[in-house]
Protein backbone atom coordinates (compact mmCIF):
# COMPACT_ATOMS: atom_id res chain seq x y z
CA UNK A 1 0.00 0.00 0.00
CA UNK A 2 1.44 3.34 -1.06
CA UNK A 3 0.77 6.06 1.52
CA UNK A 4 3.26 8.61 0.16
CA UNK A 5 0.44 10.93 -0.96
CA UNK A 6 -0.96 11.19 2.59
CA UNK A 7 0.57 13.95 4.73
CA UNK A 8 2.10 12.87 8.03
CA UNK A 9 0.05 13.90 11.06
CA UNK A 10 2.38 15.47 13.61
CA UNK A 11 -0.05 17.58 15.61
CA UNK A 12 -2.93 15.89 17.46
CA UNK A 13 -4.51 18.73 19.50
CA UNK A 14 -7.88 16.99 19.90
CA UNK A 15 -6.56 13.49 20.56
CA UNK A 16 -7.86 11.72 23.66
CA UNK A 17 -5.91 8.88 25.20
CA UNK A 18 -7.90 5.86 26.36
CA UNK A 19 -11.19 7.04 24.89
CA UNK A 20 -12.24 3.53 23.84
CA UNK A 21 -10.40 1.60 26.56
CA UNK A 22 -12.49 -0.26 29.08
CA UNK A 23 -11.10 -2.28 31.93
CA UNK A 24 -11.92 -5.97 31.93
CA UNK A 25 -14.68 -6.73 34.41
CA UNK A 26 -14.98 -10.07 36.17
CA UNK A 27 -18.32 -11.24 37.49
CA UNK A 28 -18.09 -12.61 41.02
CA UNK A 29 -20.27 -13.29 44.02
CA UNK A 30 -19.46 -10.95 46.88
CA UNK A 31 -21.03 -10.91 50.32
CA UNK A 32 -21.36 -7.48 51.87
CA UNK A 33 -22.89 -6.39 55.13
CA UNK A 34 -26.53 -5.50 54.55
CA UNK A 35 -26.14 -1.98 55.94
CA UNK A 36 -23.15 -1.27 53.69
CA UNK A 37 -25.00 -2.45 50.60
CA UNK A 38 -28.07 -0.46 51.61
CA UNK A 39 -25.95 2.68 51.97
CA UNK A 40 -24.50 2.33 48.46
CA UNK A 41 -27.94 1.65 46.97
CA UNK A 42 -29.51 4.53 48.89
CA UNK A 43 -26.83 6.96 47.69
CA UNK A 44 -26.95 5.87 44.06
CA UNK A 45 -29.25 7.89 41.82
CA UNK A 46 -32.34 5.77 41.23
CA UNK A 47 -30.54 2.73 42.70
CA UNK A 48 -28.47 2.66 39.50
CA UNK A 49 -24.70 2.61 39.50
CA UNK A 50 -24.19 1.39 43.04
CA UNK A 51 -21.96 -1.47 41.86
CA UNK A 52 -19.84 0.97 39.87
CA UNK A 53 -19.50 3.14 42.96
CA UNK A 54 -18.46 0.14 45.08
CA UNK A 55 -15.83 -0.67 42.44
CA UNK A 56 -14.61 2.96 42.45
CA UNK A 57 -14.23 2.98 46.23
CA UNK A 58 -12.35 -0.35 46.18
CA UNK A 59 -10.06 0.89 43.38
CA UNK A 60 -9.31 4.07 45.35
CA UNK A 61 -8.41 1.95 48.39
CA UNK A 62 -6.09 -0.24 46.31
CA UNK A 63 -4.33 2.78 44.80
CA UNK A 64 -3.87 4.41 48.20
CA UNK A 65 -2.51 1.15 49.63
CA UNK A 66 0.01 0.87 46.78
CA UNK A 67 1.24 4.43 47.39
CA UNK A 68 1.91 3.76 51.07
Amino acid sequence: MDTSDIPEAVNWPDAQRGLFYRRVKKQITLRLDADVLAWFKRNAPGWRGYQTEINRVLRQHVQQSEEA
